[in-house]
């Protein structure tokens, strides 16, 4: 399995990139699995259901089965959050499995930035970023034009992002 990440400040665009990416890569006859990192509280289920009744009543895990989906839902009770490498190993084999969010990983990386927010981006502070995809090339801090190592791609152009993340992908 590959693994390649999306980072990005929140409201950059990770998840509309990824919205594209995903269909992009799968035409290729590959398989796509993706892990989202979120820094607010998630809840795929609704107060009343019997499956939100059932995890609030403390069980540790609720594997809810509908007929077109499944879900497993993990308590964390206050524990810490469990590492990319605990959540990787349960995740079925892919040939390629996305990551969003997970600035501190050691993987290689995207870095999804637009100008138009004004923000600086996580690169150079962030391990593994390898590119920065923007909307506006010229808006870019001068230092990511001339850093060795550090490629530029256009936000707009899904072939080239999706040539780039199967070309610089790591084997995990």
């Amino acid at each position: 399995m590959k693994i390649f990440g999306v980072t990005g400040h929140s409201g950059m665009g990770k998840t509309t990139l990824l919205e594209r990416l995903v269909p992009e890569i799968a035409s290729r006859g590959l398989t796509v699995s993706l892990i989202k990192h979120s820094h607010k509280n998630i809840d795929i289920d609704r107060p009343g259901k019997d499956s939100y009744r059932l995890r609030e009543s403390g069980c540790k895990e609720v594997l809810l089965l509908g007929n077109d989906r499944w879900a497993l839902m993990h308590e964390l009770r206050g524990a810490s959050e469990p590492s990319l490498e605990y959540l990787m190993e349960r995740m079925q084999a892919c040939d390629l499995l996305l990551i969003e969010g997970f600035k501190h990983g050691n993987f290689p990386k995207l870095e999804v930035w637009r100008s138009s927010l004004g923000m600086q981006t996580l690169w150079p502070d962030w391990p593994g970023i390898v590119a920065i995809a923007s909307d506006k090339p010229p808006k870019l801090p001068a230092q990511i034009a001339v850093t060795p190592g550090l490629s530029h791609l256009d936000l707009a152009n899904t072939t080239a992002i999706a040539e780039f993340i199967l070309l610089h992908a790591s084997v995990r």
